[in-house]
């Protein structure tokens, strides 16, 4: 039998028993990753096998030393894992808020991004409407600009087609329309009459027998308005404004009595045997001349106030003025019922004795009859026949303006 090799050292030498080995090979590891020769390398391999065998011998003798190191060794790994969860849930956390905060920047950064947008649309429809505007305003010039040269043009060919005696011919059209304005405008026929009556001395200085048939409806006009009635009515208002002045003239009548009842008076007789009839008859002239009471029948007009005066004069001399204005419009109700209302005033209120109120009413009487409407004729004959000869006279070499599309 052979003899077996006790161990007798302790843990704490067994573990450095252990270490040494363990140191080994670390130094044969760190030897290993330098470049070796042939002999280091037997070397090496010969080291190798002798930790190894230590190793072994270490691990055999160590055994008893084993649950205390499991229990270290537990404890250590359960700290590691909470370590590495602490750790990871920081990590996570943090990662956490990263990300938020990158959602957030993101948002607003598609928020302005979509506010940018909004703002260039914005622009650019502004400027495509400044520049539709501006286009517009272009087209309107060249337009007025195309215009003003028709007219130009339009004066140019009228100056070369005019004859010397042209004037003559549109001076008479200006007179025609200045009739025809002074007739339905104003109703003064005078004044138009003598504006046709020029017109046609104009178209006889022309000594043109093509004119005579405008010459014709001419005389024809001025036959026409010599026909119409001739109404003063410069004449009839200065009459209505003189009887305003006289309302404050007319003397107002005195109060109206009605005339009252005749009593004969009884008379007492010289007979003495009478003396009781002549008794009662002194006694009942006494007691009637005592209080004396007579009976009418009928209105009694009282007199005017001077308040009340002056309100009757202004309503005579408005009733008159609304006559004066109806002359001017030609309303002849109108006109017929202030002459009369001012008549009716007079007659009532004023004293009809008196010389003043008299005349008053006698030429309110002669207004009254006098016309005031007239029949003007609805239009011209002689107008639009000289409005057509001028436009043949004086526009007929007019072109259009000469254009590579539309060349003349």
């Amino acid at each position: 039998m052979t003899d077996k090799k006790t161990n007798n050292n302790t843990p704490a030498e067994n573990g450095s028993a252990a270490a040494k080995p363990t140191n080994q090979q670390g130094q044969a590891s760190a030897n290993a990753s330098k470049p070796q020769t042939s002999a280091q390398k037997e070397a090496d391999k010969k080291a190798t096998s002798s930790a190894e065998k230590s190793a072994t011998e270490a691990k055999a003798t160590a055994q008893p030393a084993a649950p205390a190191d499991k229990k270290s060794g537990s404890k250590t790994g359960a700290i590691a894992i909470a370590l590495v969860i602490a750790l990871g849930a920081g990590l996570y956390y943090h990662g956490h808020q990263q990300t938020q905060t990158q959602n957030a920047q993101v948002a607003a950064l598609q928020q302005q991004l979509t506010s940018m947008k909004a703002a260039l649309a914005a622009n650019q429809q502004e400027t495509l409407g400044k520049v539709e505007q501006s286009l517009h305003g272009t087209d309107v010039s060249i337009t007025q600009q195309e215009q003003s040269i028709q007219g130009l043009q339009l004066a140019l060919a009228e100056m070369k087609g005019r004859r010397p005696n042209d004037w003559l011919l549109a001076e008479a059209d200006y007179l025609v329309k200045m009739a025809g304005r002074k007739l339905w405008l104003e109703h003064d026929v005078v004044s138009a009459t003598v504006l046709l009556e020029s017109a046609d001395n104009r178209i006889a200085e022309l000594n043109d027998p093509s004119l005579t048939p405008v010459r014709k409806a001419m005389n024809t006009d001025i036959t026409s308005l010599k026909s119409v009635a001739r109404i003063d009515r410069d004449g009839l208002v200065l009459r209505l404004t003189s009887l305003q002045e006289q309302v404050a003239n007319l003397p107002l009548a005195n109060a109206i009595m009605p005339e009252a009842e005749v009593v004969e008076d009884t008379t007492v007789s010289t007979s003495v045997d009478d003396w009781k009839t002549n008794l009662m008859t002194s006694l009942q002239n006494f007691s009637d001349h005592f209080i004396t009471y007579r009976k009418r029948d009928g209105s009694v007009i009282p007199l005017l106030s001077p308040k009340q005066d002056f309100y009757l004069q202004e309503n005579i001399k408005s009733k008159l003025e609304t006559a004066i204005k109806a002359v001017y419009r030609e309303e002849g109700e109108l006109y017929s019922k202030s002459l009369v209302m001012a008549k009716d005033w007079a007659q009532q209120f004023y004293n009809q004795d008196a010389p003043e109120t008299q005349s008053f009413i006698k030429t309110l009487d002669q207004l009254a009859g006098e016309g005031i409407e007239a029949s003007y004729p609805t239009r011209l004959q002689s107008q639009p026949l000289i409005t057509d000869l001028i436009s043949e006279r004086l526009r007929n070499q007019v072109k259009p303006i000469s254009t590579e599309e539309n060349p003349a």
